[in-house]
């Protein structure tokens, strides 16, 4: 019998391609989510939470199974009995190290999960508890997934369906309505109130314009896989390597309401200002680090670092699914697993004089990759490389791509109001990923008004990690304070 419920007979279930993709040995990435508790972790409550909801989840019951008798062989996901035990990891930690520098105690203790291989006999996840008291919380959890479990907008979702809102402890917490991410023709445009050829015209330039972006974009994509187009090696690259060398994960919170005020002030999204902070931070570690002077006018010369984007592209189920699904420990219809595009976002190293330019040309980046179909493509390309070529080929193609750009970035929204696990407040939500041959990944997570900074970094690349922290705290700083300015300048000028 499996804890929380019966094994379900249902067919067992080929592994995903990018889900066998993160079976190869330079690409055995995993996820890595510590939680903030806002009290001391009730183990017996966690132990009868996560036997009603996580162990219950069709993927979180599964194990990859291949049968290497079977020509063509590839892995299944076959339903086994949970044993919630085996995933509840309490360590021993040293009290004198927890009681005089907790925080430092937190963060070598996940660090040390970049060590570790996970058990494959059983479900590929573990929930780690850390029983002690933060800067920022009472305790902390950390849940640690097989990538090829899913992808990380799943995991977030998943997670929020295992919680309840804090104000009502009895309903799934709520979440920002989704935007369109790729619009054919920007809702600006007003075509309602044109004439209908001059609206037909546009929409005829738009998906031009949509079909030669692509095609560059695709263009660069694939010169970049294979070798033809490489970032050079600077101070942020990651060396030969790196992707199975110890990864340290810090974060800093940071507020949300700074970046809102950005957003308005600039009339772009909160993505255009996490990316313009990110280059803005990035310039502030490259220059101090380097010592380089550039030539002439700085505002008109940079140096241009690029950026693996991963993009789900499978619709995600909502979290009353995905709670369904696990009271009922079966698929029901919805999807689920690895379905991931990339993209790759230059980031352009520069000094400013205006910290606002830094999220100036991060509008037009954005804005550029809205028009094009990169991701899809992307994904369908892959495909194909595997289906014609076998799964060496796709790996080689994926590594190409990672290796030859310098760093992964990632945004995600989470719940705007507070919500509980296990009966418990969440205080923070951190997620991480390692496995990947990258020395330094850029994640953003929003959770009410605040937004987490993560970085995963190569420690022998990035030994002074929580300075480049500094730099990106700094550098949102320096443009709230320069966008402050701007809408004084604005609101005087419209008061004169």
């Amino acid at each position: 019998m499996e804890e929380g419920g019966s094994v379900a007979e249902e067919e067992d279930e080929p592994v995903s391609p990018t889900g066998r993709l993160f079976r190869e040995p330079n690409f055995r990435c995993h996820i890595v989510s510590v939680f903030g508790l806002a009290a001391p972790v009730d183990l017996p409550a966690l132990r009868a939470g996560v036997a009603a909801t996580l162990a219950r989840h069709p993927r979180f019951s599964s194990v990859q199974v291949l049968n290497e008798f079977e020509k063509d062989a590839r892995p299944k996901w076959v339903r086994t009995a949970v044993n919630v035990d085996d995933h509840i990891i309490v360590p021993e930690l040293d009290p004198a190290a927890t009681s005089s520098n907790p925080d430092k105690a937190l963060e070598d203790y996940v660090a040390s999960l970049s060590t570790r291989a996970m058990d494959h006999s059983i479900p590929l996840w573990e929930i780690h508890v850390l029983d002690f008291p933060t800067a920022e919380a009472a305790a902390a959890v950390a849940l640690r997934v097989h990538h090829s479990v899913g992808d990380g907008v799943s995991m977030l979702s998943l997670f929020m369906a295992c919680t309840r809102s804090a104000s009502d402890p009895g309903a799934l917490p709520s979440l920002p309505p989704r935007r369109r991410r790729w619009p054919l023709v920007s809702s600006s445009t007003g075509a309602a109130a044109l004439d209908a050829v001059v609206a037909l015209a546009m929409w005829a330039v738009s998906l031009l314009v949509l079909a030669w972006h692509t095609v560059v974009d695709v263009a660069c994509f694939v010169a970049t896989a294979v070798g033809l187009l490489g970032d050079a090696p600077t101070v942020l690259k990651g060396e030969e390597g790196t992707e199975f060398r110890p990864k340290r994960f810090v974060n800093r919170t940071l507020s949300l309401d700074d970046v809102k005020f950005v957003k308005n002030a600039l009339s772009c999204t909160v993505n255009d200002v996490l990316l313009g902070i990110t280059s803005a931070a990035l310039s502030r570690y490259y220059f101090r680090k380097t010592g380089e002077r550039l030539s002439g006018e700085s505002d008109r010369q940079s140096i241009t670092v690029r950026s693996a984007v991963l993009v789900n592209l499978r619709p995600t189920p909502g979290i009353q699914a995905l709670a369904s699904m696990m009271e009922s420990g079966k698929h029901n219809g919805s999807s689920w697993g690895n379905k991931i595009g990339y993209m790759l976002i230059p980031f352009h190293l520069a000094k400013h004089d205006d910290p606002i330019e830094y999220v100036r040309r991060a509008t037009k980046v954005a804005r550029r990759k809205k028009s094009s179909m990169e991701s899809v493509f992307t994904f369908w390309s892959g495909d194909m490389v595997l289906k014609l070529f076998g799964i060496k080929a796709a790996a080689a193609l994926c590594y190409g791509m990672f290796t030859n750009t310098t760093l992964s970035f990632s945004n995600m929204v989470g719940p705007t109001e507070q919500v509980l696990f296990c009966g418990n407040p969440i205080v923070y939500i951190a997620p991480g990923t390692y496995g990947h041959p990258h020395a330094l990944t850029v994640h953003y997570q929003s959770y009410m008004n605040t937004v987490k900074l993560v970085l995963t970094v190569d420690e022998s690349r990035f030994p002074d990690c929580h300075q480049l922290l500094d730099d990106f705290a700094e550098s949102l700083r320096l443009i709230r304070e320069a966008a402050s300015r701007k809408s004084d300048k604005a609101h005087d000028g419209t008061a004169g």
